[in-house]
């Protein structure tokens, strides 16, 4: 413990108000079942802010408040369950993985060897019968049986027999107590029948049994391996150590988790970036595709901003970071994918609840068959056979991978799309509404308008106007400080107000920039353009005008969410006459413009209210209410702060195609979760009657288990079929339409 513990505590994770984060992997981790176990003994311990198994890559992840409790205390929680941890380190975890499927390999080479040997020796008893060997011969096969199966079975059992010490130790049960006990309980039986020259003996039975367990065990590892975390294939884009230019002049390699904002670091032709940073000298293309799913190459040069994890494809690059480490956005993503696989949906839940009510029910089935075939009047030998192969049949491992592999795999999908999910439930969401509501700008257009005026009007103008827009993220904002060029901060404090505009307090009055009834130009505007209007304390208004372009794909995008059943509106803050014509343009017959944030969330709550379940696409600071009170919601990754943290998803690029993209993977995702559900309980709801009436061997009983537990695994990888997602559209138009 004191061991771990100090281990543990050079890997924790510094977070922002005194909070801590640890991520540890769970070595013995073998089944869904243990999943809720190790939940529930985190649970209540004070301070403990989130406690998340991933069953798929066997890790736990911890975040607490520093203050409030200690290390040692989370650790004896689960180490008192019978788990073994160790802190995660991405070259040892590979390096466990590795490790764990060769055991299993010479454990099942073993039980292999074994098998055969033993039946070979089985099929010479079994001629006896019907030929003239005497007891001598045949107690003597039993035992050179013996002599091979047992310690074999003591050597190749040890994954399950490991596993339920530990669980029995920590008084619980787990999936493999049953499954050691089947073994034993054969070998024992076998046993005793030998030393009493009894006519039968399940040596063959026995060693057969473990052999196909293990089997089924490596194959489940492997199959889990195909559908691997989003997250750990993130990992592989981290970078180790950066090449830092030195203000001598001179250069150093440092660790890239030692990088600090300031620190100039220079990225060669065929090396990936060690952090986030800004393009100081230099120019390249940058391969992005593993971080926003778009295959073409980025060319960036001075000013750029860069990412860590992008891979410069042909040019040499000097950048000042802006973020290291486990502030970087690819370390965030890394976050949000791992909360978004790990998460508590209705469906795991579901499995979650029936899981733990597994072991002392499979116990019960177990000797209630046994007094059955008692009772019936069947040998104990026989009784007993089919109790074992109950105890094999009514494995869950099915049940439990029914949901996370299928989580997993579509999480995994959606990002190499450019797609991330930052909810656990959210697919699930998704895959139950009928409308959906979309914002304009930003979302249905690029948002980023181009100022059409920028000639006619002062310049002085236009850099006061830029001045203020710098302290906002609203596209028509960034599209004035764009064509101010560099612009001065203005000193005064600057307050937003979503969709109304800015207020700069000044000597002399407020200054604003917004919407003309935010200044007091109504009357003013004109009624067919996206307008900002800058005023003076007691000055006239000043009027700056805007066009935007829909997104490229943006007609095919909708036509598919039409054809889909899905009805469709805009909510936009923009100009009644804007919005009216991108309507129009897409085909949307329900719009509305001129709409405020408590508009928006009044229209969401209205449509909740009558039944409908809505998914939001919003990227302003005035969308994010609307965002968190709609069913689900989705946001463009440029989108605002506040629009970010209220959306269930993040769109990276510059088509719409992502939104129907997510819904049909969510969708499908949805329907391989239920087709998993059938096969999990329709197997038990055969197997198990079989195996209790005798119908079914332990040796049988083991191949079901293990084909249970592979099909649900392979139905489960069809979630993330093919390569990088591919939104099921037509072809996007060449040229976008410009939307005023």
């Amino acid at each position: 413990m004191a061991a771990l513990a100090a281990a543990a505590a050079q890997a924790v994770e510094p977070l922002p108000e005194d909070r801590r984060r640890l991520t540890l992997v769970i070595e013995n981790l073998e089944c869904a079942g243990c999943v809720p176990k190790i939940e529930r003994a985190l649970q209540g311990l004070p301070g403990l802010l989130e406690g998340r198994v991933n069953l798929t890559t066997r890790r736990l992840r911890l975040v607490w408040a520093g203050r409030e409790t200690g290390l040692p205390i989370l650790l004896e929680a689960v180490l008192a369950e019978g788990y073994r941890l160790a802190p995660f380190q991405a070259g040892r975890a590979e390096e466990s993985e590795a490790e764990a499927r060769s055991f299993l390999l010479r454990c099942l080479a073993v039980a292999g060897f074994a098998a055969g040997n033993v039946m070979l020796l089985s099929v010479s008893v079994w001629s006896g019968v019907w030929g003239d060997m005497g007891v001598a011969t045949r107690d003597l096969l039993h035992w050179v049986s013996a002599l091979i199966a047992l310690p074999a079975v003591a050597y190749a059992g040890q994954p399950f027999f490991g596993s339920a010490a530990a669980a029995l130790t920590a008084g619980r049960l787990n999936m493999d107590v049953p499954i050691s006990l089947a073994i034993v309980l054969a070998a024992a039986m076998s046993l005793f029948e030998t030393m009493r020259s009894g006519q039968e003996a399940y040596f063959d039975a026995a060693v057969t049994l473990l052999f196909f367990l293990l089997i089924g065990r490596l194959l489940d590892r492997t199959m889990r391996g195909r559908v691997r975390s989003a997250a750990e294939n993130l990992l592989s884009l981290k970078v180790d150590t950066a090449l830092v230019a030195k203000p001598c002049g001179g250069r150093e390699r440092r660790a890239a988790s030692a990088l600090r904002p300031g620190d100039r670091i220079l990225v060669v032709a065929g090396e990936r970036l060690p952090a986030d940073g800004r393009v100081v000298e230099g120019k390249a293309s940058l391969d992005v595709s593993a971080m926003t799913g778009e295959s073409r190459p980025q060319s960036v040069g001075p000013n750029a901003k860069v990412h860590a994890g992008n891979l410069s494809l042909d040019g040499s690059l000097l950048i000042e970071v802006t973020a290291s480490g486990e502030r970087t956005l690819l370390a965030e993503v890394l976050r949000l994918v791992e909360t978004a696989e790990q998460g508590r949906a209705r469906y795991v839940r579901l499995a979650d609840r029936v899981a733990r009510i597994y072991a002392p029910a499979v116990h019960l089935l177990a000797l209630g068959t046994f007094a059955l075939g008692i009772g019936l009047g069947a040998s104990w030998q026989v009784a007993l056979m089919n109790a074992v192969a109950v105890l094999i049949v009514t494995c869950p491992c099915a049940l439990g991978l029914a949901v996370p592999a299928v989580q997993v795999a579509a999480v995994g999908r959606l990002l190499r799309g450019g797609i991330l999910v930052k909810s656990g439930d959210a697919l699930e969401r998704l895959a139950e509404i009928d409308h959906v509501v979309f914002d304009k700008t930003g979302t249905l257009t690029l948002g980023r308008p181009q100022l059409l005026n920028a000639e006619s009007v002062d310049p002085a103008d236009l850099q006061t106007a830029a001045s203020l827009a710098a302290m906002s993220r609203h596209p028509l904002a960034a599209a004035l400080v764009q064509a101010a060029g560099p612009v001065a901060l203005p000193q005064a404090e600057v307050t937003e107000h979503p969709g109304a505009g800015l207020i700069a307090q000044t000597p002399e009055g407020a200054l604003r920039l917004g919407s003309a009834v935010h200044v007091g130009a109504t009357g003013l505007e004109t009624p067919d353009e996206s307008q900002l209007w800058l005023r003076y304390p007691g000055g006239r208004p000043v009027c700056f005008r805007f066009r935007d372009s829909l997104r490229p794909d943006a007609r095919a995008a909708i036509e598919w969410l039409r054809e889909q059943g899905l009805s469709l509106e805009i909510l936009s803050g923009d100009i009644p006459a804007t919005v009216q014509e991108a309507a129009k343009s897409l085909g949307i017959g329900q719009w509305r413009g001129a709409v405020d944030p408590t508009q928006k969330t009044a229209r969401l709550k209205s449509l909740s209210r009558t039944g409908r379940r809505v998914a939001m696409a919003g990227d302003g600071l005035n969308d994010a209410p609307a965002l968190a009170s709609a069913h689900v919601s989705l946001s463009p990754a440029a989108a605002s702060e506040a629009s970010q943290v209220a959306a269930d998803l993040l769109i990276q690029g510059d088509l719409l195609s992502p939104v129907p993209e997510a819904i049909a993977v969510a969708r499908r995702a949805r329907r391989l979760v239920l087709q998993n559900f059938v096969i999990a309980i329709g197997y038990n709801a055969i197997a198990v009657p079989l195996a209790m009436v005798g119908e079914i061997t332990p040796l049988l009983a083991a191949v079901f288990m293990s084909c249970s537990s592979l099909a649900v695994t392979a139905n489960a990888l069809r979630a993330a079929a093919g390569g990088r997602a591919k939104a099921p559209l037509p072809a996007a138009p060449q040229q976008p339409n410009l939307v005023a």
